[in-house]
């Protein structure tokens, strides 16, 4: 990368950034016993944005010859856009953030990729009642430059790998789907040695046939970390991007720092600096720093997630979440690992403060709309006078949120994240976000059925 060129460029007047990015993706791709797709994806280019007139003017290229042009373009757009806007909270930094994995994907042949999967693919597929087995081995590696004109030079490579698997079981006309994950850092090596863990997945997901239908309605229940950290992530994450805030009076309101939305002891951190997981990152698409940021601090409303933009827009401090999928794509505000900290209570502990109630396990996927949410769930175990019994299939969580929060009665001691990262917004597909949480006890929770 031609950094002076591309500093020189950008001598302009007003507020102008740019990112130049080498861009490589790799997905190996199988149905039940066979590996049928391979597509390995290589791009290079750039995207320049203006701030001379009312909000950014955006261009992207791939010609590094076509910046001068980009800018000119990006400026005309700005200046289509009304008003003013002037930045003067922002961060200037100098960095060079090399990735160092203990063991390197990019350094494991393609066939061993491929033995790796069809190991864990027998496992699964050697169970008569697995009936379908949809894996995926992926890898991502970008090397991003950022300048901007107040003297901003950061170039960070990133990388991540993973494999994931969604399991389906079947009985007559009975189906169950379960999913699994490994990795989601850089670290090849945290792929390998899970044999035992495909073993009890596939146990599961079979054992999931004989169990009992949920009987709707509401249960005190247990999350366990993998639903906890979707739940935190989708109902409340993305309220904490402070774009979706601006110019939403009524959000805006809502979400005002210093409101009490849960029990003391409740607290949601979003921390891009922890090492390991899916939304790792030392800095921001824009070369903000990143920052570990308390969005819920003993109960209250304390913080939230933002760009350089919203930052300036709300009078409030950049936390360095402003990314984009690629150089395709401006950056917007984006979750990093946003996780429930942990209190002082064990499972076992909330196991046994409930009489009548429900052990959740697996996040399936959800949606969400406004402060209401919708999460299917793989399974659950029913609680009886304290302890667990039988296993229940096909449910769903259903609830308003801040009634949620607030219904949170216990936290437990140990933080799980899940493996696959993953989030869309604004028509990015991020797979560098990650959730978390230790697990939760909820009061009085809907619980739909099929």
């Amino acid at each position: 990368m031609d950094t002076e060129k591309f500093k020189n460029a950008l001598l302009v007047e007003d507020f102008c950034d740019l990112r130049v990015q080498d861009f490589s993706f790799t997905s190996i791709k199988g149905t039940k016993r066979e590996l049928d797709t391979v597509a390995i994806i290589r791009k290079t280019g750039g995207n320049v944005r203006v701030l001379s007139g009312g909000g950014f003017g955006t261009f992207c290229f791939t010609d590094p010859d076509d910046l001068k042009f980009a800018i000119n373009e990006a400026k005309i757009a700005s200046d289509l856009i009304p008003g003013k806007k002037i930045f003067t909270n922002y961060e200037v930094n100098v960095d060079h953030v090399s990735v160092t994995p203990e063991m390197d994907p990019r350094k494991v042949s393609l066939e061993d990729k491929k033995a790796l999967m069809n190991k864990y693919i027998d496992i699964f597929m050697n169970y008569d009642s697995i009936a379908n087995l949809e894996s995926e081995y992926y890898e991502q590696f970008t090397d991003t430059l950022v300048l901007n004109n107040k003297g901003t030079e950061v170039r960070q490579e990133e990388l991540i790998c993973g494999l994931t698997f969604r399991v389906t079981s079947q009985k007559a006309d009975l189906t169950q789907i379960t999913r699994l994950s490994f990795g989601g850092n850089s670290n090849y090596a945290d792929l390998l040695d899970h044999e035992e863990e495909v073993h009890t997945k596939a146990r599961q997901t079979i054992e999931l046939l004989d169990a009992e239908p949920v009987v709707g309605g509401n249960y005190d229940v247990v999350l366990d970390s993998d639903v906890s950290g979707l739940f935190i992530h989708e109902a409340f994450g993305h309220l904490s991007e402070s774009d979706n805030l601006v110019g939403n009076i009524s959000l805006a309101e809502t979400m005002k720092l210093g409101e009490t939305f849960a029990v003391p002891e409740f607290n949601v951190i979003d921390d891009p600096t922890l090492s390991g997981y899916p939304g790792s990152y030392s800095y921001d698409h824009e070369g903000t720093l990143a920052k570990r940021t308390y969005l819920i601090k003993d109960g209250k409303l304390s913080g939230r997630l933002h760009s350089l933009e919203s930052a300036n827009l709300m009078n409030e401090t950049p936390t360095g979440h402003a990314r984009a999928k690629n150089f395709g794509f401006t950056p917007i505000v984006r979750m990093g690992n946003i996780y429930i900290d942990k209190d002082r209570h064990s499972i076992e502990d909330m196991i046994r403060s409930i009489d009548k109630g429900l052990y959740l396990f697996g996040s399936a996927g959800g949606q969400t709309s406004g402060d209401t949410f919708t999460f299917a769930v793989q399974g659950a175990y029913k609680i009886e006078n304290g302890e667990i019994k039988g296993m229940v299939r096909d449910l769903a969580l259903t609830g308003h949120l801040f009634t949620t929060l607030k219904n949170i009665e216990m936290i437990g001691n140990e933080i799980g994240f899940s493996k696959a990262g993953g989030c869309g917004k604004g028509g990015q597909i991020l797979i560098q976000s990650g959730k978390g949480s230790a697990p939760i006890k909820i009061k009085n929770m809907g619980i739909g059925g099929k």
